[in-house]
């Protein structure tokens, strides 16, 4: 076995996804219908097939992989663990570092892990297309890759901010045959409301969200497809985790400590449920969600019932919010500009069982480079958060001496967002202190429960 990589064959892909729901002491809360009540599957059949609504209300604990989709999970699937011993070195730390590459799918991330799955499910359904939104251009490069893979026409809602910085992930959706326009549109009713009260916004997820499930619900060919938030969503991303319980294993090793960056969810849920399980069992292990200090839903956040997305149109959850109406500003890591957080990890995060920790944008950059400059990879801005704590944590072993092992999740790779990066090496990157005002002010229009 390399001492830099710990690789598993692919009869190692998982077989079954990890619902986190089956073990727990007390269910998570309900998701509410507009009327208040619990929501339920009729509720969601007109914007989800069948198979993703069963999934999102289950609580078995395994849910199987359809042999389809682990087909072309094998084309990149089991991603790698390496060991940073480059960055190790350049830190001095007494720490072993360790993180999961989840960069190399076709997309460059971790978001084709559950992009496959709800292609095919819609496909088994009879639906043709799909709508999406997608902030940096992550999720909806990987919808319009799965879209491709299983024959479903894709239309991607992609936040406006993000759609102008970031070209080059719209080049790569239509090169996968999607459709993208910029969020907020003059195509939905809830993209003009927004352009009517500024032309000029830069947009947000909550806005693309309202846009993408007007569109599915305007359609009986479509269906509503989202990369974040949602359990099904969550329980897609398990397969991150579970290789990693398997590859530390082999590695003789077990994390002190991981890291994932957090904006809704998925990418956080999938490297530490599976851990999470281990703890329960009695393992010992602190799990960290990194979030952006100027969109700290989980760590400024409050504990409320909330839309999933602007125009509410989306059933209420009980998360940790900045109000559905909240506008982030706009932030390189265009994935982690999201007012809410998944009801699953929201809940975990309330019972302590996870932590948060909120990081300023240009310490991101700055870890994402010493990053890059010893392991090779340039990461994307939203991997820069784990990145950062986890480069931090290494540093506090340093001054403390303690051999942690601290694991994070490189979410995924940067090579579409260099333009960030020309913008950190050239000093017109800004740190976004958030007011409390700012917080305050949206959250005064939570809904009432």
């Amino acid at each position: 076995m390399s001492d830099y990589k710990i690789i598993l064959p692919e009869s190692e892909i998982p077989t079954h996804w990890y619902n986190i729901a089956a073990d727990l002491d007390e269910p998570f809360a309900a998701v509410l219908a507009p009327n208040g009540q619990p929501a339920t599957a009729d509720d969601l059949s007109a914007i989800f097939p069948d198979a993703l609504i069963e999934q999102e209300m289950s609580t078995e604990r395994w849910i199987e992989i359809p042999d389809p989709v682990r087909e072309v999970y094998k084309l990149w699937r089991p991603t790698p663990l390496f060991r940073a011993h480059r960055l190790e070195q350049r830190l001095g730390t007494p720490a072993k570092i360790y993180y999961k590459n989840e960069s190399s799918s076709a997309a460059g991330s971790h978001k084709p892990n559950s992009a496959l799955p709800q292609a095919y499910y819609n496909k088994q359904s009879g639906r043709t297309r799909l709508t999406t939104e997608t902030g940096a251009g992550q999720w909806g490069s990987s919808i319009a890759w799965a879209g491709q893979m299983f024959g479903l026409e894709v239309m991607v809602y992609m936040v406006k901010v993000s759609y102008d910085q970031k070209p080059f992930r719209r080049s790569m959706m239509h090169t996968w045959g999607a459709e993208v326009v910029a969020s907020p549109s003059d195509l939905t009713a809830a993209g003009r409301a927004q352009l009517a009260i500024n032309p000029d916004t830069s947009g947000s997820l909550g806005m693309a969200i309202s846009e993408a499930v007007e569109d599915a619900a305007s359609r009986a060919d479509s269906s509503y497809t989202l990369g974040s938030v949602l359990n099904h969503v969550l329980l897609h991303q398990t397969i991150i985790g579970q290789e990693a319980i398997k590859q530390f294993e082999l590695a003789g090793d077990y994390p002190d400590v991981i890291f994932a960056p957090c904006g809704g969810g998925s990418n956080f849920a999938g490297v530490a449920f599976p851990f999470l399980a281990d703890k329960a069992a009695g393992k010992s292990v602190e799990l960290v969600a990194v979030e952006p200090s100027s969109c700290p839903s989980l760590t400024r956040g409050h504990f409320a019932y909330d839309f999933g997305d602007t125009a509410g149109l989306t059933p209420m959850m009980l998360m940790y919010t900045l109000g559905h109406d909240f506008v982030p500003p706009g932030i390189h890591a265009g994935g982690l500009r999201y007012h809410g957080t998944a009801p699953q990890l929201a809940q975990l995060v309330e019972r302590d069982l996870i932590k948060a920790v909120a990081v300023d944008q240009i310490p991101t950059f700055e870890a994402g480079v010493i990053f890059a400059q010893t392991e090779g990879i340039i990461p994307a801005p939203e991997s820069n958060h784990a990145i950062r704590a986890a480069i931090d944590e290494a540093l506090r072993c340093k001054e403390s001496g303690e051999e942690k092992t601290i694991f994070f999740n490189l979410s995924g790779h940067g090579h579409f967002d260099m333009f960030s990066y020309d913008r950190y090496f050239s000093g017109e990157l800004e740190d976004y202190p958030l007011p409390q005002s700012a917080i305050d002010e949206a959250l005064e229009h939570l809904p009432k429960t």
